[in-house]
């Protein structure tokens, strides 16, 4: 983690239905054994009298916003939204190569990668799932592309591997093909130690009713600082 960056997670909004918590690369959303430290964990030490529950996740790597739901009103509003299609994500992604293509849909199958169950691959398979991401080019700079990334299936690993099936594997993401240094035409050595993609934007409606609820975070200080040494500039990765 960068100097000067917190490396604890950050409550974003908290009411009776909902927890939002901006989560910071390197600590998973869940884990194998409740006393091994993530992001649940960490909300159980800081709200031990809420039962809450992850209707999202994300991998360890990846920074950004995670929903709790802490009522039955909202797991149920979230479950009606993701099959309504009224729950979006937003993500930022980093990727090394030239994207062609301004924007369009990437919608290959998602299956358990038959050489290694905790991967993925793009493709029918064991366990495969419909998967569908929208993506458009936000910017670019000489030595990168930065991607608006929006699934509209929830399935593991699902933007990182349709990336990495298109060809412009995210910066940093050595299990999916994708590089870890960047060497530009200067000399300068930018490395990349995790994935970057960021989970930026959410939104859906309320439980409680009325208006859709929105949250937006920036990208974490660690992807700014690659971002702008690969060329780019901070206001690029606005949510």
């Amino acid at each position: 983690m960068p100097e000067g960056e917190s490396t604890e997670p950050e409550i974003i909004h908290h009411d009776e239905h909902l927890l939002i918590v901006h989560k910071p690369p390197g600590l998973p959303t869940t884990a194998p054994r409740a006393e091994d430290p993530s992001l649940v964990q960490w909300v159980s030490k800081q709200f031990a009298d809420l039962k809450a529950h992850a209707t999202s996740r994300l991998d360890s790597q990846v920074s950004g916003l995670v929903t709790f739901a802490l009522t039955s009103e909202a797991n149920r509003t979230l479950l009606d939204a993701r099959r309504a299609g009224t729950y979006a994500r937003v993500y930022l992604g980093i990727t090394l190569e030239v994207v062609p293509v301004e924007a369009g849909d990437w919608a290959r199958p998602i299956s358990i990668d038959p050489s290694n169950p905790k991967l993925r691959v793009a493709g029918k398979g064991r366990g495969e799932r419909a998967a569908l991401t929208r993506y458009r080019v936000t910017a670019r700079s000489p030595g990168a592309t930065l991607l608006r990334l929006m699934p509209r299936t929830g399935r593991t690993h699902q933007i990182r591997v349709h990336a990495a099936c298109a060809g412009c594997p995210l910066f940093g993401d050595h299990g999916y093909g994708g590089k870890r240094r960047a060497v530009l035409p200067d000399g300068t050595v930018v490395t990349a130690r995790r994935v970057m993609l960021h989970c930026a934007r959410l939104s859906f409606p309320s439980p409680s009713g009325g208006a859709q609820l929105r949250f937006e975070v920036p990208a974490r200080l660690d992807m700014q600082r690659i971002w702008i040494a690969l060329g780019g500039t901070a206001s690029d990765l606005q949510p």
